[in-house]
């Protein structure tokens, strides 16, 4: 496996300490499990989605865990504004804000709660089970645009993060870049269900969810290595990544740096085993492998 050196790791506008970042929605609930992870390996964490009002999300349930990944259907619960103070601990660590909004003002004000806190603002315009927000926004390019540009404008670099659940991709993270992106992350989960055979009805409250883990890696590859070709800013692949390979591989369809989320289900001490894989004092240089699948 090809191993990569150690050594500063800038993208998107934050300085991380490697290339793994605690993905949106696992263990970013509170101030202290954020913590926890950057003492774990991770190299950078985003937090639980913050929107402009409290939300108790969906019913349940809302996660099941299946043979090859994660089905969820949370709802984006949230504290809302409350959550700004969990923070207060982690001033000047690469933290990463995820924000929701119903449109492009809501973006705006809740990017300005976080103004000075966090290192960047990681617009979720990709979740697939909340009405309204998400991919609800995020399959319309001039939506996308328009709620980049409104974050932009509050100073803090602006990652969008985007959804697979769209015929062309790269057509959003177009948008994304015209409205200001630092960076954009790919991909949130696929829309998905199942079914319980036994009480003959879909197994989440909310019926639809969001499948993540190693069943949808192979679409994050190609979605990084589609948006690669089309825009120019970082891009930071997300979806299923659960070994150092994983990453090398993330890596050469185009990504600079990579998030992790089901794998910490799995195993609380998976960004310090892969990063013991990834980093070699012998190894290449990373902006040697990012891309170098594009023949």
């Amino acid at each position: 496996m090809v191993t990569i050196r150690p050594g500063p790791v800038n993208v998107g506008g934050v300085e991380l300490q490697n290339h793994l970042l605690l993905a949106a929605g696992v263990l970013g609930t509170t101030g202290a499990s954020l913590s926890r992870m950057l003492l774990l390996g991770a190299g950078g964490v985003v937090t639980k989605s913050i929107g402009p009002l409290p939300k108790e999300g969906h019913s349940g349930p809302c996660l099941v865990a299946l043979e090859d990944g994660l089905l969820n259907a949370m709802g984006l619960p949230n504290p809302s504004k409350e959550f700004v103070d969990e923070l207060a601990p982690l001033a000047k660590k690469p933290v990463v804000a995820s924000i929701f909004g119903g449109n492009p003002e809501e973006f705006a004000e809740v990017a300005g709660w976080f103004s000075g806190k966090v290192a960047a603002a990681e617009l979720n315009l990709s979740c697939p089970h909340a009405e309204g927000y998400g991919a609800a926004i995020g399959s319309d390019p001039a939506l996308v645009e328009a709620c980049t540009r409104a974050v932009v404008r509050t100073g803090l670099p602006a990652w969008v993060k985007l959804t697979p659940n769209v015929t062309d991709i790269t057509a959003i993270g177009k948008a994304a870049e015209k409205g200001g992106a630092s960076a954009i992350v790919a991909v949130n989960t696929v829309k998905a269900m199942r079914i319980s055979t036994g009480l003959r009805r879909p197994v989440l409250g909310n019926r639809y969810g969001g499948l993540s883990g190693t069943a949808i890696f192979p679409i994050a590859v190609r979605c990084v290595y589609e948006l690669y070709e089309a825009v120019k800013v970082p891009i930071i692949g997300c979806g299923g990544v659960s070994t150092a390979d994983n990453v090398v591989e993330l890596m050469m369809a185009g990504a600079s740096a990579v998030e992790i989320g089901s794998a910490v289900h799995g195993d609380i001490q998976v960004f310090e085993k892969i990063r013991a894989a990834l980093y070699a004092k012998d190894g290449v240089m990373a902006s040697e492998i990012v891309g170098c699948a594009h023949g």
